[in-house]
């Protein structure tokens, strides 16, 4: 049962920049590393192509994780599931700190892909509780301005701190970020959903719910929209430091800056999503 309120401005902002801060983590993940590829692959004694797996890793533990943390948010409420996913986040990039061989590496970030997840899928099950139904669209623009600049700041930072402290700080420092999140969060989320103690966490009713979504038509429109959008996105940040790094030649520092320029498009597009919707209906 989902449980709304009526917030006073400050609250309305809090909410969003921890919301946003929830969602950002995964793609902090994701890019910030992005300039050690080639200082991984040394001290790991591989390639970068191999180091490239880890991304592979992290892309599918966020894929198994929105499947698992779907339910578990409905069945146990919004801050149990949460809680758990990001120690699990947080343990997982302590772990990386510490990695000695690609295998392991790999390993942890699929991992930590599932610790982050739980985050990502509470932060956006949280904005359907919090705000009415009119008012999402909106409210997922300005999460995605904040989530954009993320692509904008994490190479940059990383490219920074590769440089100058190397790459195994790159994932301590996520560490700290996933306890500041998950202490901001505890903290100054309300609980917005009771517990639904008859859903069941077998496979069979899991299964079943997932085929009811299957056969709604517009799911596929909004799912094949997405998936296009995502794998030109995560095909890129993929093939970037090998094409950078290995091929052009440029440091850390450097290619930092070249990602943050190309995600000025990402942030572009929606805030124009967001003057769109003064005019026109979300579908």
């Amino acid at each position: 049962m989902k449980v709304q309120n009526v917030m006073s401005r400050s609250q309305y902002i809090k909410l969003i920049l921890i919301l946003g801060s929830l969602t950002a983590l995964g793609p902090f993940s994701i890019d910030m590393y992005l300039p050690g590829f080639a200082g991984i692959a040394k001290d790991l004694n591989t390639t970068v192509a191999n180091v490239s797996l880890t991304l592979s890793s992290y892309f599918i533990g966020i894929s198994a994780g929105q499947l698992l943390y779907g339910p578990l948010l409905d069945r146990f409420g919004r801050k149990k599931p949460l809680f758990i996913g990001m120690l699990v986040y947080i343990l997982a990039s302590l772990g990386c700190v510490f990695v000695t061989d690609i295998d392991t590496f790999i390993g942890l970030r699929f991992i930590q892909a599932i610790g982050s997840c739980g985050a990502t899928v509470a932060s956006v099950s949280m904005v359907r509780d919090l705000f009415p139904v009119k008012d999402i669209p909106k409210v997922f623009s300005m999460l995605m301005l904040v989530v954009g600049l993320s692509p904008m700041l994490a190479p940059t930072i990383g490219g920074y701190i590769t440089e100058d402290f190397g790459w195994h700080t790159v994932f301590f420092i996520l560490m700290c970020m996933g306890i500041l999140i998950l202490i901001a969060a505890l903290l100054g989320l309300p609980n917005t959903f009771v517990p639904d103690t008859t859903i069941s966490l077998k496979p069979k009713p899991i299964v079943t719910g997932f085929i009811s979504i299957l056969k709604v038509p517009q799911f596929y429109t909004y799912a094949f929209a997405g998936a296009v959008a995502f794998s030109g996105l995560f095909t890129y940040v993929a093939a970037s430091p090998i094409i950078f790094m290995d091929i052009y030649k440029v440091d850390a520092k450097t290619y930092g800056w070249i990602f943050a320029f190309m995600s000025l498009s990402f942030i572009s597009a929606s805030q124009l999503n967001s003057l769109l919707l003064r005019k026109f209906r979300s579908e």
